[in-house]
């Protein structure tokens, strides 16, 4: 059974764990992707898991998926990752997304990500978690540079993509709908993500607002027998973040655009 659709409570960057949920809630998502990200939109600590379920009930919401981003060249991004994996596994989430560089993407060295990714993808399999590495940074900025990387990897079972329909765009310069055919079976993630700026311009508003061409990727996912989640994020035009209100408006009406589209 697919995953229900979900909203990315890094959409509430500037908010807490309590508002992002109930604004993803009362925006008609039904499934959450929670954020654990150091130095951006940490709503969780990753130190237990009966107090998340208890909250998540409260909202009716199911976590899909943990988006816990740290920089995998280094020995603490590396724990971070880990004790994500294993967090995800105790909370009954199979995906943990993450990417090369963190959410900063700065100084991505591929040598020491591969010197390090064995050792997440030895913890990913013991837990029985998927890792999803997200099209993000430099080395991964479009799937087709991606999948080369994914070979050097070398372990398919575990180590997956997490698809950024926005970030693609942003870092690669290239549109979704002609990039992500060259990836999609390797995909077990995706970020339903608008844009309107192109490459290097950070503005990404509630889906349908700008030129991502959601029906045609929805298309491309069916075709490639995709049934993993998909996850709204909204990432605006950076800080000052606009106002709960604002936010719980966008995640709305991305909703809607993508229920018109037929996704569930």
């Amino acid at each position: 059974m697919a995953a229900p659709l979900a909203g990315h409570t890094n959409s509430y960057h500037t908010y807490g764990l309590d508002e992002a949920l109930a604004g993803i809630a009362a925006a008609g998502f039904r499934g959450v992707e929670l954020s654990a990200v150091p130095g951006w939109t940490q709503h969780l600590d990753l130190s237990g898991t009966e107090e998340i379920r208890r909250t998540l009930a409260r909202h009716g919401l199911t976590a899909v998926s943990l988006s816990a981003h740290s920089d995998l060249t280094t020995r603490e991004g590396l724990q971070h990752g880990v004790k994500a994996v294993r967090w995800a596994a105790d909370a009954g989430i199979p995906i943990v997304n993450t990417a090369i560089g963190g959410h900063a993407s700065q100084e991505e060295n591929e040598r020491s990500f591969l010197d390090n990714v064995g050792k997440l993808a030895d913890a990913a399999e013991a837990a029985r978690v998927i890792v999803a590495l997200e099209i993000h940074g430099d080395i991964m900025a479009t799937g087709e540079k991606t999948l080369a990387l994914l070979r050097k990897i070398g372990r398919p079972n575990v180590i997956k993509v997490n698809y950024d329909t926005g970030n693609v765009e942003y870092y690669g310069g290239v549109r979704a709908v002609d990039d992500l055919p060259k990836i999609a079976p390797y995909v077990a993630h995706v970020h339903l993500k608008d844009t309107m700026g192109g490459r290097g311009v950070w503005d990404f508003p509630a889906l349908g607002s700008g030129t991502v061409d959601f029906a045609r990727v929805l298309e491309i996912l069916r075709r490639a027998d995709y049934t993993g989640p998909y996850s709204v994020e909204l990432e605006f035009q950076g800080e000052p973040w606009p106002s709960l209100a604002e936010v719980t408006a966008a995640m709305r009406r991305s909703y809607a655009h993508l229920r018109s589209l037929g996704l569930p």
